[in-house]
């Protein structure tokens, strides 16, 4: 759902009241009503779609059985990932949006069809304080499947800074040994907004993050920016080695994550032509179109049936439309945690369930400074995909009748 009408650039005033509200508001930035101008149609449920615009390269680990070049495959397709997770939505329409905040339980379904087979998307609110989307991504034809949840935390310093909590998980059968599965855990990046002060924000990633294989191989991801290094934004630079001997450089990448990079044998230092191994520039790179049930055939608490009314709202400029319609469904929204904790119950989501522990997790976490349960304290729970669920899920059918009782209930509509 990508904004028909997207609102015009703040200027002037109205742009030196937003800077000051968000420099006096204490707690999470996100939960911050934000002015018409920053405001995004766009639910954060639809964002776990970033992982996969390019499948074949999401399915390429598959094919190769040498485990360092197959993590490099997969830190390959991790930075192909970047720029759409974090700058498409600022280089679509001049600046970045807030995007609406999900409610629980919603959901984001989709579906990739290209020369990779299909690539299946879900992704649901698994809980709402604290707020945490969790995601699963499998090719059926490769068997590679990725799973994970994140949260995000947002406080202005200077400027506004976005924590992401959580990981990811990427699992990759091994073709020289049926049965026998290659596991890659991700950390994610932080982020902060530049172009605050021109009233043109964009996403800058900053910090480090990691992706580390259950083959004993390790990915360290630097976020340089605008500075010294390179004088380009969005640069970075990325090195893999054996988990443990960091110095011991086996590929290297760098460029900027918006634009093309390099991938390069050995360290840095020794790149040249011949060291070279391929180069990606997203700009000659077609991406696979997600395809997406047609609205009057979705689900009641899918994202863009649900926020319907309000992404018209604000397509429109219409915020007294925007302002109805979201609190219609905040107010069922409290008003169903209120009947569930009467009842003793609680929600039950459709998609993922929360775990004690998790094996993968477990071994690999203390490889890239992640906690053992995941940060599972600050997103609701350890969320896994669970594939039960979406077996019962696809039997269930819902009447028109069943429909409208549901968006009655759960969204006020």
């Amino acid at each position: 759902m990508s904004d028909p009408s997207p609102n015009p650039l703040a200027t002037g005033s109205s742009w030196s009241a937003f800077l000051k509200s968000i420099a006096s508001f204490n707690g999470d930035l996100s939960s911050l009503t934000a002015p018409p101008f920053i405001l995004s149609s766009t639910s954060l449920t639809e964002f776990s779609s970033y992982w996969c615009e390019h499948p074949s390269v999401f399915a390429a680990p598959a094919k190769e059985e040498d485990p360092a070049k197959r993590a490099l495959l997969v830190l390959k397709w991790f930075l192909t990932t970047l720029k759409q997770q974090y700058a498409s939505r600022s280089e679509q329409y001049g600046n970045e949006k807030k995007p609406l905040n999900p409610f629980l339980g919603e959901l984001f379904l989709g579906k990739w069809e290209d020369e990779a087979g299909t690539t299946e998307l879900i992704s649901e609110q698994v809980n709402h304080h604290p707020p945490a989307t969790a995601y699963s991504i499998k090719n059926e034809t490769s068997g590679v499947h990725l799973q994970g949840y994140n949260a995000q935390k947002a406080s202005f310093s200077k400027t506004i800074n976005i924590k992401q909590i959580g990981h990811a998980l990427l699992s990759v059968p091994v073709p020289n040994k049926p049965g026998e599965t290659d596991t890659f855990l991700f950390t994610l990046p932080s982020l902060h907004i530049e172009g605050l002060i021109f009233g043109t924000p964009f996403s800058e990633l900053d910090g480090v993050s990691h992706i580390t294989s259950s083959t004993g191989y390790t990915a360290k991801i630097s976020y340089l920016g605008k500075g010294w290094v390179s004088g380009k934004k969005n640069s970075f630079t990325a090195t893999l080695y054996r988990t443990g001997n960091e110095k011991d450089v086996l590929y290297n990448c760098s460029g900027q994550w918006t634009k093309a990079f390099e991938i390069h044998s050995g360290p840095v230092k020794n790149n040249s032509a011949k060291t070279l191994v391929e180069t990606w520039d997203p700009e000659t790179t077609r991406m696979s179109e997600l395809i997406i049930a047609p609205t009057e055939q979705q689900h009641p608490l899918e994202s863009r049936r649900a926020w319907a009314s309000v992404a018209e709202g604000i397509g429109k400029g219409d915020m007294d439309q925007v302002g109805r319609e979201k609190t219609k469904i905040e107010q069922a929204q409290r008003a169903m945690r209120k009947k569930e904790q009467a009842e003793g119950r609680q929600w039950e989501r459709r998609y993922f369930t929360t775990q004690a522990d998790d094996n993968a997790l477990r071994t690999l976490a203390a490889n890239v400074g992640l906690a053992a349960n995941g940060d599972a304290d600050r997103t609701g729970g350890l969320w896994r995909f669970d594939a039960a669920k979406l077996e019962k899920a696809k039997k269930e059918t819902l009447s028109d009748e069943e429909k409208t009782v549901l968006a009655r209930e759960l969204l006020g509509q």
